[in-house]
């Protein structure tokens, strides 16, 4: 392609991101205070010194808004600067390339961004590309931040599309990022009859790995049909225990309801909201730090809540409406109805645990309103890995004694992640 082209085709690309407003701009991006030695992500090192691995490939490239250099500037731009790199087609996983979709919805890419690879999404009907999907690709490229939580759907694209292409015999490339909410570990594996594509692998809701390390352990424990050959390109300068606000690399929310960093050290505990008749917050500005309900008394719940001593938090009284907000959540529940409930503020997030905390909130709430809390008892089990955490309330479990009932596969899965470590 002409030098001229290219410029315009960066332009569009950069315009189109900006009025989605999920581009890095000074309005979204948190740029911590400097450190001696930045963190350099996959992609950072791969165009620095492994150029050679994309030259003379037709390439296919898995990532949306949040795969971005360390400066800002995003791996499509950087690949269509360059002319010795072929960029051929772009996958995009839930929420879309612009990463402003709501969750559970499509959209039609052919109609607005003519002038780009083409863009196919892996969500929807056709989570797992196709082998016609593959035709004149020699490698796929994998590029998107990851928040370290199992149910997190983008961690789900990555084992279908590296299944595919080793049915395809496609190598896949993974450029590493950084797990925003540390190398802490927590919560109870998925059992092999739930897996879904909101959970797939036998690990722990907050994992405590990389996606490239991650990626390493699903093909070296053979947790997909089909081992491609698979090539990770390690970050420079990464601690594994940092938070993301410690790598000095720029913060672009991973999807629309995740738009900071401590809701994402929140969200894995709160997310179990989702199935039940208690809103998350979503449809709101404060999605999984606020949750309530009409019926809910939060002068109760707060009294109850505190008798459990909990580290790291506060719990703050809370009135909120849930609205549509297009760019985030459509239809939350109890739409434009006033909520009561609790408004979760983390104080110390070294000893905050998100997912005892999320229990808590669940075993507080149902024991002051058990005759208006209602579990969706499929979707709790797809978030939460079995159907013990369901039995177990309602069998009267305290939540100490729900978060200890796994413990013992947690130490399991311990010892195999160990295996796949990049990074001391």
């Amino acid at each position: 392609m002409r030098t001229g082209k290219r410029i315009s085709l960066i332009i569009f690309i950069t315009i189109l991101l900006w009025n989605c407003h999920q581009s890095v701009n000074i309005n979204e991006a948190t740029f911590p205070l400097p450190i001696t030695h930045p963190v350099k992500t996959g992609l950072d090192i791969l165009l620095e010194k492994h150029l050679e691995i994309l030259i003379g490939k037709r390439i296919a490239l898995v990532t949306n808004h949040s795969g971005n250099d360390m400066f800002g500037v995003s791996n499509v731009s950087r690949f269509l600067t360059l002319d010795s790199i072929n960029l051929v087609k772009i996958f995009t996983p839930e929420h879309g390339f612009t990463g402003n979709i709501p969750a559970g919805e499509l959209i039609d890419y052919d109609s607005i961004i003519s002038k780009l690879p083409p863009i196919i999404s892996l969500y929807g009907n056709t989570k797992k590309p196709t082998l016609e999907m593959f035709d004149n690709i020699d490698l796929i490229v994998y590029d998107i931040q990851d928040v370290g939580v199992r149910f997190y759907t983008y961690i789900s694209t990555l084992g279908l599309l590296m299944e595919a292409a080793g049915e395809a015999n496609i190598p896949v490339l993974i450029l590493d990022r950084p797990n925003p909410i540390s190398g802490k570990i927590d919560g109870p594996i998925l059992y092999e009859e739930f897996k879904s594509f909101i959970g797939m692998y036998p690990i722990s809701i907050q994992y405590g790995m990389t996606v490239g390390e991650l990626a390493k352990m699903i093909v070296g424990e053979k947790m997909i049909g089909s081992i491609p050959e698979l090539n990770v390109i390690p970050m420079e300068n990464y601690i594994p225990t940092s938070y993301f606000d410690e790598t000095n690399l720029p913060w672009v929310k991973p999807s629309p309801n995740i738009p900071d960093l401590e809701t994402a050290i929140i969200y894995h505990g709160l997310c179990i909201f989702e199935a039940t008749n208690v809103s998350e917050g979503r449809g709101t500005n404060s999605p999984f730090k606020q949750i309530g309900a009409p019926w809910i008394d939060t002068k109760s719940l707060i009294i109850l809540l505190n008798k459990q001593k909990l580290s790291g938090v506060e719990f703050n009284p809370i009135e909120f409406t849930p609205q549509s907000i297009p760019s985030m959540s459509k239809y939350p529940k109890f739409e434009n109805i006033k909520c009561n409930g609790v408004y979760l503020h983390v104080t110390d997030r070294d000893n905050f645990n998100s997912i005892l905390t999320g229990v808590t909130v669940l075993w507080a709430i149902n024991n002051l309103y058990p005759d208006s809390l209602l579990i969706n008892k499929d979707y709790m089990v797809k978030l939460w890995g079995s159907d013990n955490l369901y039995l177990q309330l309602h069998e009267g479990k305290t939540p100490v004694e729900i978060m200890n009932s796994y413990l013992t596969d947690v130490n399991n899965f311990r010892q195999i992640r160990e295996k796949y470590f990049i990074y001391d």
